[in-house]
């Protein structure tokens, strides 16, 4: 997983990225570091197995993420580069009331080449308490990004505002390829709906 040029028709190399949510519905917008428009998704609703393309600014599907459930209460998606067909990478998503805790793992060799971790575990769990949930649901959320050692590889973090907008920034990668972690970012922060 660590070559380069995983994902055809698009350039994912960058250290960061924003990602801006529709206020109306699961409409994303990712920029990259110098602000501009290089992907766009939008979420369908009410399908029973999770499948959304992501796209350039001029409407060309690049890659996609596809559950391999119909449940996806916890389960595996995969990130598929439009172009090859390949799996780029596998998100894991680990059930837990506390915490989000999701795997990527290498689509090859099904070994896990980082981990994206929520923090602050007393707010996840005021958030699935029905009473508090609007109240905590304006307060971000923050994830790191870590190598299967421990060594941190980047983060995402949330900015107070009206539409959710998120910073993913990757420092290093790892065993992982910079587009596979930076792919996964902007897929497992869709598929949270925050």
């Amino acid at each position: 997983m660590a070559s380069t040029d995983v994902i055809g028709g698009v350039d994912l190399t960058g250290e960061r990225y924003t990602v801006k949510q529709s206020l109306i519905r699961n409409k994303y917008a990712v920029y990259d570091g110098d602000g501009s428009l290089v992907l766009k998704a939008k979420q369908k609703l009410f399908k029973m197995k999770e499948d959304f393309p992501f796209v350039t600014p001029d409407g060309e599907t690049v890659f996609r993420v596809k559950a391999q459930n119909l449940l996806d209460i916890a389960g595996d998606y995969a990130i598929i580069d439009e172009r090859s067909g390949e799996t780029i990478a596998v998100l894991e998503k680990q059930f837990t009331f506390l915490k989000h805790v999701w795997r990527v793992k290498d689509p090859d060799h099904d070994g896990v080449v980082a981990t994206v971790e929520s923090r602050g575990a007393l707010v996840e769990l005021l958030r699935n308490i029905p009473l508090l949930e609007i109240a905590t649901s304006f307060i971000p959320h923050k994830y790191t990004i870590e190598s299967p050692r421990g060594d941190s590889l980047g983060e995402i973090a949330g900015q107070f505002s009206f539409r959710d907008v998120y910073e993913i920034s990757i420092q290093e990668t790892g065993e992982a390829s910079r587009e596979a972690l930076v792919a996964s970012a902007i897929a497992i922060d869709a598929l949270e709906g925050n």
